[in-house]
C-alpha cells in the first residue's frame, strides 16, 4: 500500500498477492491496487506510482473487498443495560476486518422512525471506523401490531427491515410488511422463531435439554416461520432473508423456495457451525444462543447447504451483553455472544479446514453476496471505480482468541482461548486504514 503523506489528496496503493476472484472484477492474480482518495483507480500490475508514496508489502496475503456483516447488534441507543455502542462496535468490527456492518433495530428505543435511522448513520460517520448501515423495524416498537413508516425510513437510509428478536405473528400484518418492503425495494430479514412454540425455551429440544432439565426450543419453531413467510410471500415477491439458521431442516425449505423462483436467502453464524447443544453442559450460559445450538446433524446439513450454494451469506449475529447477565442461572441468562473480532478465523476453522469451501468461496459469502442482498453493489467488490473498502488477510496466521483483548467491552465469547488460523491484518475504509496489526513495516520504495 502506498500513500502520499504530504499532499491534501492521499493516494494509496496495495501490493496484492494471491488476490481472489471474489468480486465482480473476477481478479485472480498477484498484483497491485492503486487507490486515489476513496476509490480504486487501478488493478493489476502498477508500474508507476506518484512520488513520496508509502508501500505496504502484502506478499503472502489475501486482498479481499472489505468484509460485510449484515447482522450485528450495537445496542445504541440503549437503556444503559448494555455495554456496546456504535463507537465500540465499529472499532471491534474494523479489528475483525469488517468495513461494513448492518445494525439491528432492537435498540432502546427501537429504531422505528426516520429520525432514529438518520441518527445512527450520523453517529457512525463521526466514529469513522466502519461503514454502519442501519436496518429499520418492520412494525412500530417491534410489537407486530402497526406497520412502521417503512417508506420514510428507506428514504432516510434504512438498508433493510426486520423485527429482529421478534416475529410478526399476525399473517395479515406480515403480508403488509412484505408488501411495504417490496415497494421500496428493500429486503426483509426474518428472525425465524415461533413465539408460541418457544415459550420459556432456552435450548435445543433433545436428550441434553432433558438431562439438564431446561425448557425446550424445538427445530420446528424455526422451520414453521420460514414455511409461513414463504407461503405469504409467494405472490408478493419481496426479497426475503432468513437470519442465523440453526436447523438442518430449514435448508431444505429454503432450497425448495429458491427452486420455485422465490428471492430467498439465508445466513449461517460461526457458533451454529462449530458448537452443538453439548456445549451447554461444558460452557454453561456462554453457550446460550438464540436460536439455540443444535446437533452435529444440523451442522452437517447447514454445511451441505453452504457447499451447494443454498445458504449464501455468513454473518455473526454479534450480540454483546454485560457479564452480569451471563453470570446467572441458565434459564435467566441473556441469549447471544460477541463475534465480529474473531468471525473470520472461526469461519476458516468451520468451513476451510474441513474442505467445505475454499477461501474464494467463503469470502464471497462475506463480501459480494451480502452487498447484493442489501442493494449496495458499490461495496463488496474489487474493481476500478468501486469504493476502496479493502481487507488484507493473512490466511496462515495462527493466533489465540482472548476475549479480554477485544475492543468490544463485552466478553461473552464461548471461543475464548481457542487456537485459530487466519486473521485480518489491515482494514481499509474508503482508502484509509481503520485498523492494522501488520508486522511488515511500510517503506517509501515501490516494490
Amino acid at each position: 500500500m502506498f500513500f502520499n503523506d504530504t499532499a491534501t489528496t492521499e493516494i494509496y496503493t496495495l501490493s496484492l498477492h494471491d488476490a481472489l476472484p471474489i468480486s465482480l472484477s473476477q481478479l485472480d492474480a498477484v498484483g497491485d491496487v492503486l487507490i486515489h482518495d476513496d476509490k480504486i483507480i487501478a488493478l493489476g500490475r502498477v508500474e508507476e506510482v506518484p512520488p513520496e508514496t508509502t508501500t505496504i508489502d502484502c506478499d503472502g496475503y489475501i486482498i479481499s473487498p472489505g468484509l460485510i456483516d449484515i447482522h450485528v447488534h450495537f445496542r445504541e441507543p440503549s437503556s444503559g443495560k448494555h455495554e456496546e455502542t456504535i463507537a465500540t462496535g465499529a472499532a471491534a468490527a474494523a479489528a475483525g476486518g469488517f468495513t461494513t456492518v448492518c445494525t439491528m433495530p432492537n435498540t432502546t428505543p427501537a429504531t422505528d422512525t426516520p429520525r432514529s435511522i438518520a441518527s445512527a448513520i450520523e453517529t457512525a460517520k463521526r466514529v469513522g471506523k466502519c461503514r454502519v448501515l442501519p436496518t429499520g423495524c418492520a412494525t412500530v416498537g417491534r410489537q407486530g401490531k402497526q406497520l412502521a413508516p417503512i417508506a420514510e425510513m428507506a428514504r432516510a437510509g434504512a438498508i433493510a427491515f426486520t423485527d429482529d428478536g421478534h416475529v410478526v405473528e399476525d399473517n395479515a400484518m406480515m403480508s403488509e410488511v412484505l408488501r411495504a418492503s417490496q415497494a421500496v425495494d428493500r429486503c426483509f430479514m426474518q428472525h425465524c422463531q415461533s413465539p408460541k412454540m418457544t415459550i420459556g425455551g432456552v435450548m435445543h429440544a433433545g436428550p441434553i435439554q432433558e438431562e439438564l432439565g431446561y425448557e425446550p426450543w424445538p427445530r420446528i419453531a424455526e422451520e414453521s416461520i420460514i414455511e409461513r413467510d414463504l407461503q405469504l410471500n409467494s405472490d408478493i415477491g419481496c426479497a426475503w432473508h432468513a437470519q442465523h439458521l440453526s436447523s438442518g431442516g430449514s435448508v431444505a425449505i429454503i432450497e425448495a423456495a429458491q427452486q420455485s423462483g422465490q428471492r430467498v436467502t439465508g445466513e449461517a453464524s460461526p457458533h451454529h457451525l462449530l458448537l452443538t447443544d453439548e456445549s451447554c453442559k461444558t460452557l454453561g450460559t456462554m453457550a446460550k444462543m438464540n436460536p439455540p445450538l443444535r446437533t452435529q446433524e444440523d451442522i452437517d446439513l447447514i454445511k451441505d447447504g453452504i457447499k451447494r450454494g443454498v445458504i449464501t451469506i455468513l454473518a455473526t449475529d454479534h450480540a454483546p451483553h454485560p457479564q452480569s447477565t451471563k453470570d446467572t442461572p441458565f434459564p435467566e441468562a441473556s441469549f447471544g455472544i460477541v463475534g465480529v473480532e474473531c468471525a473470520l478465523a472461526l469461519y476458516s476453522k468451520a468451513l476451510i479446514e474441513d474442505g467445505t469451501l475454499e477461501w474464494q468461496q467463503m469470502l464471497m459469502m462475506m463480501t459480494s453476496n451480502p452487498a447484493a442482498l442489501i442493494g449496495r453493489t458499490d461495496l463488496g467488490c474489487l474493481k476500478v471505480g468501486s469504493k476502496a473498502d479493502i481487507t488484507v488477510i493473512d490466511p496462515n496466521l495462527e493466533w489465540t482468541i482472548y476475549a479480554s483483548q477485544f475492543l468490544s467491552p463485552a466478553r461473552n465469547c464461548p471461543f475464548d482461548g481457542w487456537k485459530v488460523k487466519g486473521k485480518a491484518v489491515a482494514t481499509i475504509l474508503g482508502g484509509r486504514i481503520s485498523h492494522s496489526c501488520l508486522k511488515k513495516q511500510p517503506s517509501v520504495d515501490f516494490a
